[in-house]
C-alpha cells in the first residue's frame, strides 16, 4: 500500500527560462502561467524535449523543478526508497516519540497482499503490540518501549513530507518502473503523471 497526497510542483518557469542562459534566447520564450498553472508554449517545449533528450549533463534544468509530496508507505518500502539521498529531503512522523501515542490497529499495516494465514498472524502480533503500549503507557517502561520498537514488522506504515526534484524523480522511474514492488508501480504512475513528465521522459525516446 502506498499513497502520495498533497502534492505541489514548484519552479517550472523560473527552470525553463534558465534553460536559454547558455543561448541567451529568453526572447523565444513563449511559456505562461494562467491560473496558477504552468503552461509551456511549443518553443519552450521543444527545447526541453531535446535538452533531455541529448542527456543529464544538458539537462541541468529539471534539477530546478522541485516537487513536494506526502507519502504514507510501509517501512519496507521507504528501505528501497532511502537509496535516493541525492536531492532530496524528507520530514517524517516520528515513530520513536509516537509509537505510544495511538492503538495499534490493522490499518497502521500494509497488509493488501497477506494471505488469510498471514492475516490472522499480523492480528496475533497487533494484539500483542498493544498489549504492550498499553503496559508502557501505564508503567512508562523503558523495555517495554523497546519491545514495541524491536517487534515492529516492516509492514508498518510512515508519512513522510518529501522534496525532491524532477532529475531524482527521472532516475527513480527509470530504476522502479519494472520492479516487483506494488507500490513502485504506483509511485512510478505518480511520477508519469506530473506536469510535462510524459512529454519530456516517457514519449520522447
Amino acid at each position: 500500500m502506498i499513497k502520495l497526497e498533497r502534492f505541489e510542483v514548484m519552479n517550472f518557469e523560473n527552470a525553463v527560462r534558465g534553460s536559454r542562459n547558455p543561448l541567451n534566447s529568453w526572447n523565444r520564450m513563449d511559456s505562461e502561467t494562467k491560473d496558477g498553472k504552468f503552461i509551456m508554449g511549443p518553443n519552450d517545449l521543444d527545447l526541453a524535449k531535446r535538452l533531455c533528450k541529448a542527456g543529464s549533463d544538458h539537462r541541468k534544468f529539471i534539477r530546478m523543478i522541485f516537487v513536494s509530496v506526502d507519502i504514507t508507505a510501509p517501512i519496507y518500502w521507504w528501505k528501497e526508497y532511502d537509496t535516493y539521498k541525492v536531492a532530496t529531503v524528507a520530514n517524517s512522523t516520528s515513530t520513536m516519540h509516537k509509537i505510544h501515542s495511538k492503538p495499534f490497529e490493522m490499518s497502521d499495516f500494509s497488509v493488501d497482499h497477506c494471505t488469510p494465514e498471514a492475516l490472522e498472524m499480523m492480528q496475533a502480533n497487533i494484539d500483542f503490540l498493544e498489549k504492550i503500549r498499553l503496559d508502557y503507557v501505564e508503567t512508562k517502561d523503558k523495555d517495554k518501549w523497546y519491545s514495541m520498537i524491536q517487534l515492529l514488522p516492516e509492514s508498518y506504515n510512515q508519512m513522510r513530507t518529501c522534496t525532491l526534484n524532477y532529475e531524482t524523480l527521472v532516475n527513480i522511474y527509470n530504476s522502479r518502473k519494472n520492479h516487483k514492488l506494488e507500490e513502485w508501480h504506483t509511485f512510478c504512475e505518480w511520477i508519469e503523471n506530473l506536469p510535462y513528465f510524459r512529454e519530456l521522459f516517457v514519449d520522447n525516446i
